[in-house]
């Protein structure tokens, strides 16, 4: 059965998705915008109402946006520029870092009279995103992020490490070289490591696609954003130092970066909601673009975002009412703030927000045969064993001689700053914690922190 949000949009895509390769609506106008940045950006809009700026990734170009441009066309203004380098835009010799493109996009905004916009991005179009977002907070009205990492951002260092990304260091001119004439085989490489469907993206959307980079100096401009990513780390991390207030919806396809999308982003912002795209990769609009066009307009669309109640359970008037049958854990690990953050704990927040000043009440759900070492949080918490049996001792190192057996039903605190570790036994074990935020979680022996290991999903 379609989820009655979906509905509409499912009917409104059927013609979209049949076409031949991606384009973005035939009404829509198009200009060249001189950015002072020292790019010539081109940009497309259509619709009316509030204004969507949609920022396109690598691999493809602003018509990959065709799915959610003219859903959100019917009732918003749609503004889809080409990145420096790629599609239509200018390919100049530098200016590929995230800050100077985030000023771009300034000028585009600017230049078609306008100012305060929602933010959708995915791809290399999230670290960009980031950038206009940490440089005009007051300017973004929202921000949406799909599935990519953000330079310098935690866990950026590990993520450099995975052979899967090769493609972030394959730049230069011999790269060039040995691209020229074999666009498509290069990006079938990327397209392909990344999908969750060897049919996605189809045949056409890779020739189309692969033939916008082939262009004179299209592969050069491409590259260089890669290049640039050493500046951009060095950019976020003076970004980071002043997090992001606006609500932010960070998204993970199931198959590539699922919630680990969230955990960067609550990095860097204080207000962010996590969704994960079940069967989908990277390629979120090849893939699955009708789920991922309704969830997206249903964040545009809604009110302030001040907590999430995970399966959409919950309301916004705070009053809110649970079965067991309604705690709806996600379906692969996602531990977050207010969790000791072992991969493998399922988490859900029922109240509240645990980055943010004020009460809330998360539910983890932690697999057999978990060892938690000993960590601390800055918060007072209390818990309630809701399922299983959990083990838990206080001190500076895991002991067994410390564990106590608490069973269903049983009550525990962890005091601020308080040291406390624990383990499950056969069985896996749901707590409910209720603390006043925000949270934090700090380990004894740094060595041992799972979220640094690379552990944590």
């Amino acid at each position: 059965m379609i989820p009655r949000f979906l509905s509409l949009t499912f009917l409104t895509l059927a013609a979209i998705l049949t076409n031949a390769q991606p384009s973005l609506p035939s009404s829509f106008q198009a200009k060249t915008i001189h950015s002072p940045e020292g790019a010539d950006i081109f940009v497309r809009w259509g619709g009316s109402g509030p204004v969507v700026v949609l920022i396109h990734g690598y691999a493809e170009n602003s018509d990959s946006w065709a799915p959610l441009a003219a859903d959100l066309m019917k009732d918003h203004t749609v503004v889809v520029p080409d990145l420096r380098g790629i599609g239509r835009s200018s390919k100049p010799a530098d200016g590929y870092d995230k800050k100077t493109q985030a000023k771009d996009m300034r000028a585009v905004v600017t230049s078609l009279g306008y100012d305060k916009t929602f933010v959708v991005a995915h791809d290399i179009g999230n670290m960009v995103a980031y950038a206009y977002a940490a440089i005009y907070p007051d300017k973004v009205e929202r921000l949406v992020v799909m599935d990519a990492p953000i330079p310098g951002i935690d866990p950026w260092n590990e993520i450099l490490q995975n052979p899967g990304v090769w493609h972030f260091n394959f730049h230069g001119p011999d790269a060039e070289r040995l691209v020229a004439g074999r666009e498509r085989i290069y990006f079938d490489r990327i397209w392909n490591d990344f999908t969750a469907d060897p049919s996605k993206p189809d045949e056409d959307t890779r020739n189309f696609f692969a033939a916008t980079y082939a262009q004179p100096g299209g592969m050069r401009a491409g590259f260089a954003q890669f290049t640039a990513f050493s500046q951009d780390a060095k950019d976020n991390k003076i970004f980071e130092q002043t997090e992001l207030t606006m609500p932010v919806m960070a998204v993970g396809g199931e198959k590539s970066f699922g919630p680990l999308q969230a955990l960067i982003m609550r990095h860097v912002a204080t207000n962010v909601q996590e969704e994960v795209v079940a069967g989908s990769g990277h390629w979120l609009m090849e893939e699955r673009p009708a789920y991922t066009v309704a969830l997206i307009r249903k964040f545009l669309d809604g009110p302030p975002v001040d907590h999430t109640v995970a399966g959409g359970a919950g309301g916004d008037s705070g009053e809110e009412r649970f079965t067991p049958a309604e705690y709806k854990f996600p379906q692969v690990g996602n531990p977050g703030s207010g969790s000791s953050g072992v991969g493998g704990i399922e988490t859900i927040v029922l109240k509240g927000n645990p980055d943010q000043a004020g009460v809330y009440t998360i539910m983890l759900r932690v697999p057999a045969h978990t060892r938690i070492v000993a960590h601390s949080h800055r918060d007072d918490r209390v818990a309630t064993v809701i399922s299983g049996t959990w083990h838990i001792g206080y001190g500076d190192r895991f002991d067994e001689t410390k564990l106590k057996a608490l069973p269903p039903g049983s009550f525990y605190t962890e005091p601020p700053f308080r040291s406390h570790f624990a383990e499950t036994g056969n069985e896996p074990v749901v707590v409910q914690i209720t603390g006043f935020g925000p949270s934090s979680t700090e380990y004894v022996d740094a060595t041992q922190d799972p979220r640094k290991l690379g552990t944590s999903n």
